[in-house]
């Protein structure tokens, strides 16, 4: 059978109709995402527990809250820039809010230790909540005096204004699930078995479990 110039005008326009609202639609999603910046030790332990929360869109591995513009990961944790390691989370408001969000990331860290978090220690581990606006703002400090009430002691996680943030190196995006190999000072690993066997290492989950008990979201590593 021959196909004429008629029914191939047609079927084009039709590809090009569904990849018009293809576009459209990724747009829309685009344009209802929000975003969230946090800080709270290592930011491939961050990463991997918030892209298994339902409504993360996704988490990227970054900088934030220094005035070294564009910082490699060494700059960073030679220290003097400023900056913390920090977490972009892109989420969908429709499916969990910025507070929910918040409720979770201040169980998975220590909000009581100003010095680092678990074994990494220093001025780029600390924690922090980044915001954007007023609103943000009032989000954020509600959830540390929620926080603070539900440990009965002291939170000192700051919120602080977010000027931009920096995403770092390629190498540190999910790391937590690569295949790539990398030594280590037990031999060759995966990036993913590496990363496992340093959260456990560091004490993360387990300083998570003794403070927030049953209430820690994603104690049990990642």
């Amino acid at each position: 059978m021959t196909i004429g110039l008629r029914e191939i005008k047609a079927a084009m326009l039709a590809l090009l109709i569904a990849a018009a609202l293809c576009l459209q639609g990724q747009r829309s999603a685009a344009a209802e995402a929000r975003e969230l910046v946090v800080a709270g030790g290592c930011f491939w332990c961050v990463e991997a527990d918030f892209e298994k929360v339902r409504g993360v869109i996704g988490a990227e591995s970054g900088f934030a809250g220094g005035t070294v513009e564009n910082p490699s990961y060494k700059q960073v944790s030679r220290g003097g820039t400023g900056h913390l390691e920090a977490v972009r989370i892109r989420f969908d408001p429709g499916q969990v809010s910025r507070a929910e969000l918040l409720h979770l990331f201040l169980r998975s860290i220590d909000p009581t230790d100003a010095g680092g978090q678990f074994c990494d220690r220093g001025e780029s581990y600390s924690t922090a909540i980044f915001v954007s606006d007023p609103a943000e703002k009032v989000v954020a400090e509600a959830a540390l005096a929620e926080a603070a009430n539900a440990l009965g002691q002291a939170v000192v996680t700051p919120v602080r204004p977010l000027d931009r943030f920096w995403p770092a190196e390629a190498y540190h995006q999910d790391y937590h699930k690569s295949g790539a190999i990398v030594l280590t000072r037990f031999g060759p690993r995966t990036k993913a078995s590496a990363y496992k066997l340093y959260r456990e290492a560091c004490g993360r989950d387990a300083r998570v479990r003794a403070l927030w008990g049953q209430a820690a979201p994603f104690a049990g590593g990642s």
